[in-house]
This record gives C-alpha cells, sequence and structure tokens, in this order.
C-alpha cells in the first residue's frame, strides 16, 4: 500500500467513525448565535442577587460551579450578555376573576410597556379553553380585543402553562418565561400541574406568577391557590408574586422584565447519560459571598 493509500483509507475510517458516533457539543460564538444542542444538554438561566436584592453583575464563568444530584457538572456554554427573551403572558379570564380582570389587563400591558428592543412576547387568555389573544411580537401594544373579555367559565390553568410551554419550545431565544397572572384556582384541565411544570422545564422556560385572588377569598382556599402557583414558579426558577396593586404591581412586572434581560445562562451535559425518567436535582453555586441564586430546581431525565 503506498503512502497516498494510506491517508485515503485513514480517512474513510475516520469518516465512518463520525458517522456512527456523532459529538453532540454546544455551539456559541457570541450573543447573537443560536445555541445549537442535542436533546441531553441541560440549560438553566440564573438570576443573581446581591444582599440588598440587587442583580449581580460581572460574575465570571469559573465563579459558576453547577451540581446535578450532587455531581458537580461541567458548564459546556455560558452567557452573562444582555439578551432578548421570548414570553407568553397568561390571563386568566375564568369566573373567579370577575373583579379582577381590569387589573390583569392593565398588569399584561404595563408588562408589554417594558419590552425592549428585540423583545418578543405572545399573550393567551384562559378560562374552559385558552385561547391566542396576540401573536409573538414586540409589539408595546396589545390587541383591542381585550378589552371585550369577560369574565366566565372554568379555569384551565395547567393547560394554560402547557399550551405556552409548547409555543415556547418552537422559539429560538435563550431566555423564556410564562407570565401567569391568576387566582390560581385550576378547575378544568385536561394536563396536570406536573405535566404542565414538566413541559415548561423541556422549554428551558421560567414561569413567574402573578396571584390574581381578590382579598375576599376564603383563606384555606387562598393559599391552596397560591401553593399551586408557588409551585410552577419556585420548581421553575421564576418568581411568585403576592397579590399587588398599583404601583407594587407595576414595580413587580417592570422587575421581571428587567431580571429577564441580565440572568445568567449555563448549559452542561449531564455525567449521568442514564434514560432513566427519574427526577435530578440542580443546584448551581457562586464563589462570590453574599449572593442568592434562583434557578430551576431540577428535570426529569428522559426514558
Amino acid at each position: 500500500m503506498t503512502n497516498r493509500d494510506g491517508q485515503i483509507f485513514l480517512l474513510l475510517v475516520f469518516a465512518v467513525f463520525l458517522f456512527a458516533f456523532p459529538v453532540s457539543r454546544i455551539s456559541a460564538q457570541d450573543d447573537d448565535t443560536i445555541i445549537k444542542v442535542d436533546s441531553s444538554t441541560v440549560m438553566l438561566n440564573a438570576a443573581v442577587f446581591d444582599s440588598a436584592g440587587k442583580a449581580a453583575n460581572g460574575i465570571k464563568r469559573e465563579q459558576f460551579s453547577v451540581f446535578e444530584n450532587g455531581v458537580q457538572q461541567t458548564v459546556s456554554y455560558f452567557s452573562a450578555a444582555e439578551t432578548p427573551f421570548a414570553a407568553v403572558i397568561l390571563i386568566d379570564t375564568s369566573g373567579s376573576m370577575e373583579s379582577r380582570i381590569t387589573m390583569a389587563r392593565a398588569a399584561a400591558i404595563n408588562f408589554l410597556d417594558g419590552l425592549r428592543e428585540n423583545d418578543s412576547v405572545a399573550v393567551y387568555r384562559f378560562a374552559s379553553k385558552v385561547e391566542l389573544v396576540q401573536e409573538f411580537s414586540g409589539s408595546r401594544d396589545i390587541n383591542e380585543s381585550i378589552y371585550d373579555i369577560k369574565a366566565d367559565g372554568m379555569t384551565a390553568l395547567n393547560d394554560a402553562v402547557y399550551k405556552a410551554s409548547e409555543e415556547l419550545k418552537k422559539r429560538t431565544e435563550k431566555r423564556k418565561a410564562i407570565i401567569v397572572l391568576s387566582d390560581g384556582a385550576d378547575t378544568f384541565s385536561g394536563k396536570s400541574a406536573d405535566k404542565a411544570l414538566k413541559t415548561a422545564m423541556e422549554a428551558d422556560s421560567l414561569i413567574y406568577t402573578i396571584d390574581m385572588s381578590s382579598i375576599e377569598t376564603n383563606g384555606k382556599d387562598r393559599i391552596q391557590n397560591q401553593g399551586a402557583l408557588k409551585n410552577f414558579s419556585e420548581k421553575s426558577g421564576g418568581k411568585f408574586v403576592a397579590t399587588p396593586g398599583g404601583v407594587a404591581l407595576r414595580q413587580a412586572l417592570k422587575g421581571i422584565v428587567d431580571e429577564l434581560g441580565v440572568q445568567y445562562t449555563l448549559g452542561y451535559e449531564p455525567l449521568n447519560q442514564q434514560k432513566d425518567g427519574k427526577w435530578r436535582a440542580i443546584e448551581v453555586r457562586v464563589s462570590r459571598p453574599n449572593l442568592t441564586i434562583r434557578t430551576r430546581k431540577g428535570y426529569t431525565a428522559p426514558k
């Protein structure tokens, strides 16, 4: 065999190897590059705050550590840049929201007012079913049909979160969020809360829940309803906001917009590659002292 024949043979062997054993990795050259990941890559959006509750800037990649079920992982993607986000606003328009529809509508408008260039938001309403109000766009105006919405029907909260998650899966933005404006009383969903939450995590989406329940709501019912909203926000790495109004509501929504823009995005490929369908707990740590980190609590491995 000549040297040339040997080189051709080696190239053929290498090509066959690549075909049989494809390499999956995250590729990101700059903040505008679309992240290409395989199905095993776990993406995390982490909000980091100092002791005063302000966003902590300037944290370096090497200062972050990610643990899965207590085992440290290798961070293969990191971004600390301000970047556009995609979000879905879910407005509860069920009968139980009759006295709060106006406030929920104002909250959605306030959120849109805070959008930056290249942010994209869709708006849905939900009662007994989930209905589109406005497609994804960067517009700060809301479809006028929202002013004709009346409170009526049952509450399909889980179905709404599931629908929003499915839509966000199609988006290429690195940061995604679901904003829920609801009293939290699910009475009609076909999907379970666990299914909706799992789908949100598959979309790498944070869930921010705004408690819109009336102060007249029975104490026991209110605690139960708030528990449903907290479950979505805490497990996904989002935030629960207690019943606000006026200035407090506007500030809460502005805070969410600001937070989404300055989060840290991390990605890793789990060392545990078993497809066992089990829950895996995630912990993110930062070496800088006196910081609070909010991100999702974990994910369910594929089967």
